[in-house]
């Protein structure tokens, strides 16, 4: 049995983990890359970060395992990390993190679908997703946004959330496959889609861009990743899970402090319903139960 120095240590990684997830706003939103238009920038923001990232975490894969099921899983990732950057990129961050972050509704559909039972502790947070994405989606889509956000970087974010919960399926498949080498091999082959867009679009990063994209993949992306693991070596994987819901909390956070960005009132209390659900399903749980 784990101590009790080592529980907080390991509570400490999966905290770190998530609060470095959660500056993915900052590096999106920042001025440095304003010239990159705005129809381009997610699509290479999502290049320069996974080849970066790749290069932080390949040092860590332990054991090489390919199977066919990594094809598919693969490309689904690049389209998660490409809706996610575009639609953070065209709308609000709150926005896009609150729908990314319903992929637990895309996953118990999904179960229900392919013949398993559902759990009925997963239909609390089914239904306060439900009502939290139906209150963004009616808002944002009927033309009466305050912030003036593109309708399509909404859709993009729901889109986002729908890749997340595939990739999620595709990792359940691989659960015996090397954490590292899985996430190392998604980044990698991200990147190599990818690679074309700076000669297609004739847009190479200055020096200064060079810098901030460096830390966006070693820092934002390659980190957390490891600190995550570390952590989950120690505590349960429902515990890591509560932990990282700091994440979409931080996201709209960090950038309303740094660049005043403030999301809707739909906006909120929509993301309040979904972090209600999803806090009861994993959060509560990890509170109430006490080790003997």
């Amino acid at each position: 049995m784990p101590t009790s120095a080592q529980m907080t240590r390991a509570r400490l990684l999966v905290c770190g983990a998530a609060v470095l997830w959660s500056t993915n706003g900052l590096f999106v939103k920042s001025d440095v890359f304003a010239a990159w238009p705005a129809e381009q920038r997610g699509m290479l923001l999502a290049l320069w970060r996974a080849v970066f990232a790749a290069l932080a975490l390949l040092p860590l894969v332990r054991r090489v395992q390919f199977r066919w099921t990594m094809v598919p899983m693969t490309l689904v990732f690049c389209g998660m990390n490409l809706s996610f950057l575009q639609s953070m990129v065209w709308t609000t961050a709150a926005n896009a993190i609150w729908l990314q972050n319903i992929a637990p509704v895309w996953v118990c559909l999904f179960s229900r679908l392919s013949g398993e039972t559902l759990d009925r502790r997963d239909l609390v947070p089914l239904a306060f997703s439900v009502g939290g994405v139906g209150l963004i989606l009616s808002c944002e889509l009927s033309g009466t946004s305050w912030s003036g956000t593109a309708p399509q970087g909404v859709l993009l974010g729901l889109l986002s959330g729908l890749f997340y919960a595939v990739t999620i399926f595709f990792l359940r498949r691989l659960c015996d496959v090397d954490s590292a080498w899985l996430v190392a091999l998604n980044l990698t082959t991200t990147a190599v889609i990818l690679a074309p867009l700076p000669s297609y679009f004739g847009i190479w990063p200055s020096t200064t861009q060079w810098l901030v994209l460096i830390a966006f993949g070693a820092v934002q992306m390659g980190a957390p990743y490891y600190l995550f693991a570390r952590g989950l070596k120690t505590i349960s994987s429902q515990e890591g899970v509560a932990i990282g819901l700091l994440e979409p909390l931080l996201v709209p956070l960090w950038v309303l402090l740094r660049y005043a960005e403030r999301p809707a009132w739909w906006t909120v209390a929509g993301g309040a319903l979904i972090f209600v659900g999803l806090a009861w399903r994993y959060l509560v749980p990890v509170v109430i139960r006490r080790p003997r």
